[in-house]
């Protein structure tokens, strides 16, 4: 049977467009489809626009710190629409490099919302078009649970365009997500509370990162609640809301942001008119080769649930280019040794195994542990102090995990995961010379374990 395309992708996210882009260039007749905007989560919603405010938050602390080297200021002023309208320019310039990307490559692009008629068949704007494989790429939304009064709540989709800063703000969740917006809103100028309903934030982060960031934000004056969760929320007649706890207790708030995890987007997909079949978690259920139920119909990134990360959606879109239209380049997901920073005020670097892995998984481990002022802060008079990490296996002296809470620590940990995931040992480590004076080269001095 002749196909109108021999790959339709349904999502221009960064693992759809991708693998777009790559199946045209291996000589595939491509078409993409997309309902909202080019780039995904990260470009529009996510890593990126989020980067940028962590950036905006980031300046309170260097004007204060100026003052030990010698600077004198005035009175900073913040203007949350000059971020804001600067923020959606550079979006705009990255949506249209990503829509230049696409066509350049000689892909289609369908805008519209795109359903599946059957396995090999899609309709968007009024149009069918039959594809020989169809690839889902429709990434992942934010969810608000289901109590009283969640209407007045919102999620991070809408906290990227809120026309001013809230005065007071109520970040609810305890993922990665939730400790960063909570550091945005507290670095630029808002009453900013955290709430979480477990013990502590970032469950399985290692323990002594958790610990060391609670700390740290505490020490910065950020309100965390934890063992807290919401019962009901109503809107008063000022206009503010007033938020009553599970254990009674009333807050009293401007906004009220959730960030409690993230469903995928299968919405009027079609997926009732194919094979394609979900998980208990409501993610599609795909093969080690990103196969779906449906022999026809893939699928990657968010949509999956695997490890929710824009670089990971990268390889796995590629990896499907490869496999169908390049095989002799094809080359599975290592899914292994993935780096990942969380961009909380201070950040998280990591890397490999966390101590409770590495002792669950029956490895015999020794942990190198630093906890120092940064050079940077000692002509100031802040006391954050950084946390580095190394978790090692004693019987083969490989480095299993590497963790650090501190400035910079996302580009300190993606060079440290290369030597992971080359297999580095703790000699490597030791053996190599430092640079110096940085915080990064106590990496390779630490010589004593602190446990083991």
């Amino acid at each position: 049977m002749a196909y109108d395309f021999d790959l339709y992708v349904i999502g221009a996210g960064s693992g759809g467009v991708r693998s777009a882009r790559f199946a045209a260039g291996f000589g595939a007749k491509v078409a993409v489809a997309e309902s909202r905007y080019l780039g995904g989560t990260c470009v529009n919603v996510g890593c990126v626009p989020k980067k940028l405010l962590v950036y905006g938050a980031h300046f309170a602390e260097d004007f204060e710190h100026s003052a030990g080297f010698g600077w004198s200021l005035g009175e900073a002023d913040f203007d949350w629409t000059t971020l804001i309208a600067n923020k959606d320019r550079e979006i705009n310039r990255l949506n249209g490099i990503y829509r230049n990307l696409l066509v350049n490559s000689g892909v289609t692009l369908h805008e519209g919302h795109a359903r599946l008629i059957d396995p090999h068949q899609v309709e968007i704007n009024g149009q069918r078009y039959s594809a020989k494989h169809i690839l889902i790429a429709t990434g992942g939304w934010p969810q608000i649970p289901d109590i009283p009064g969640r209407e007045h709540a919102i999620s991070s989709n809408e906290a990227f365009f809120l026309k001013e800063l809230p005065k007071r703000i109520l970040v609810v969740g305890g993922g990665y997500i939730a400790v960063e917006f909570a550091g945005i809103f507290h670095g630029l100028g808002a009453d900013t509370k955290l709430l979480y309903r477990g013990e502590l934030f970032l469950r399985g982060f290692d323990g002594a990162v958790r610990k060391h960031l609670q700390e740290e934000l505490t020490k910065r004056g950020l309100d965390l609640q934890f063992n807290a969760d919401i019962e009901r929320i109503e809107k008063q007649a000022d206009g503010s809301l007033k938020v009553t706890l599970k254990d009674g207790r009333e807050l009293a708030t401007d906004c009220v942001f959730y960030a409690t995890g993230r469903r995928p987007m299968l919405d009027n997909l079609g997926l009732e008119n194919t094979g394609v079949k979900l998980d208990k978690r409501g993610f599609i259920e795909v093969d080690e080769q990103y196969q779906s139920a449906e022999p026809s119909i893939l699928a990657i990134g968010d949509v999956i649930g695997r490890v929710q990360l824009t670089p990971v959606a990268l390889a796995e879109g590629m990896a499907v280019a490869r496999r169908l239209f390049k095989p002799e380049q094809y080359r599975p997901v290592d899914y292994n040794m993935i780096p990942t920073a969380v961009f909380s005020l201070p950040n998280i670097g990591t890397v490999g195994l966390t101590e409770e892995q590495a002792r669950e998984a029956g490895h015999k481990v020794q942990i190198f542990e630093s906890r120092f002022r940064p050079m940077k802060l000692t002509l100031t008079e802040c006391q954050e102090r950084t946390l580095m990490k190394l978790v090692v296996d004693a019987d083969t002296d490989k480095v299993l995990g590497c963790h650090m809470v501190g400035p910079d620590a996302g580009e300190i940990v993606q060079g440290l995961a290369i030597a992971l995931k080359a297999g580095a040992t703790k000699r490597d480590f030791d053996e190599t010379i430092g640079v110096h004076p940085t915080a990064a080269e106590e990496f390779v001095t630490m010589r004593t374990p602190v446990a083991g």
